[in-house]
């Protein structure tokens, strides 16, 4: 039996349901890459119409490669820092990380310096963190590590690493409190702009942040338990130096602008000892916990410089009053210091 030929009408008809179809699908994936790109800062999605070639000018460029966030481009690291800390607030949320998520970051961060770019990417994924590269304003790249999405960053609270890309990784600086210590990241901006190898460890989340586990889960300084500790812990393994910043009241000690301390160890007595002469030359008045009692500010408890002790890394934890902190002009003395202290442990002394 021999089939007849289908009616135009009837072969117009399947037609435009086959189209209609086909709109429907286009436009479901289309608000599927509207929703991901509101909360994804860069990189591709794998949501694009088919082109050409990929952004890296091959044709079939593997699907991992596709994926990867791109550079954000020219952008201020202070400004995009401190629009960061801007939002830490003592009413804001922390959740306190599992140990595969701190390992997964602290993983992360390995690879990246290690200069695996792609196993750093994995791991982070793999716990809603991405690895993004930017271009600072001056001229200098930079590697953020950071939450996948803004929601994800406001609920949990596990904050950020930077990382210099100009060479290897030398030294670290920790900014534990940003918000609750007020301009501190100011010192940490600094610092990382001002001298080649730093990594910038920046909390997340206000020291008094309700977590639900207690009332100073979310204090990094004093809380083996956190992503915080566990990045630092990492560097530390890699014999990187840390200095830590902090801020005190006017009132808590009178007498002085700065308190310098090498921690609970004495690896960085030698280096603390320079970092409060280099306050002085700057017209600082400093106190040195290892000539003087310098109140509760002596740093001697924090979990980090525990960790750095034991392993023997120097670990220099450092308090600068507010009259400092307030004055952009004192902050840039401040950063002169520390920055004169990084450059001996860049050029490995």
């Amino acid at each position: 039996m021999t089939t007849q030929p289908a009616p135009r009408s009837v072969a117009r008809a399947a037609a435009r349901a086959a189209r209609t179809v086909r709109t429907a699908r286009t436009a479901r994936a289309v608000l599927s890459c509207v929703l991901l790109g509101a909360v994804a800062l860069t990189g591709a999605t794998g949501c694009g119409g088919p082109s050409p070639a990929s952004a890296d000018g091959h044709k079939n460029a593997p699907a991992a490669r596709k994926a990867a966030p791109e550079p954000t481009g020219s952008a201020d690291l202070g400004r995009r820092i401190t629009d960061y800390t801007a939002g830490i607030t003592a009413d804001g949320s922390y959740r306190v990380p599992t140990e595969r998520e701190r390992r997964a970051v602290a993983e992360g961060v390995r690879a990246l310096l290690d200069g695996d770019r792609a196993a750093a990417a994995r791991s982070l994924a793999g716990v809603g963190y991405a690895v993004r590269t930017l271009a600072d304003s001056g001229g200098a790249r930079y590697a953020e590590i950071a939450d996948a999405t803004r929601e994800g960053e406001v609920r949990r609270g596990w904050g950020r690493v930077y990382a210099d890309l100009r060479g290897p990784a030398r030294w670290q600086v920790q900014v534990p409190h940003p918000s609750a210590d007020q301009r501190t990241e100011q010192l940490g901006i600094g610092l990382l702009r001002g001298t080649p190898g730093g990594v910038l460890v920046l909390a997340g989340a206000h020291r008094a942040a309700d977590s639900g586990a207690g009332p100073d889960a979310a204090d990094v300084a004093h809380r083996r338990d956190s992503v915080f500790a566990a990045v630092s812990d990492t560097l530390a393994d890699r014999r990187l130096p840390a200095v830590q910043v902090h801020g005190f009241a006017d009132s808590s000690l009178p007498d002085h602008d700065v308190v310098v301390s090498p921690g609970s160890g004495e690896a960085g007595l030698p280096s603390a000892r320079r970092l409060a002469a280099a306050y002085r030359a700057q017209g600082m008045r400093v106190c040195e916990v290892w000539e003087r009692y310098c109140g509760r500010l002596e740093g001697r408890t924090n979990v980090e410089g525990e960790y750095a002790g034991e392993a023997g890394v120097p670990f220099l934890h450092v308090e600068h009053n507010r009259r400092v902190r307030d004055d952009d002009g004192l902050v840039a003395k401040a950063v002169r210091a520390l920055v004169e202290i990084a450059k001996t442990w860049g050029a490995g002394r």
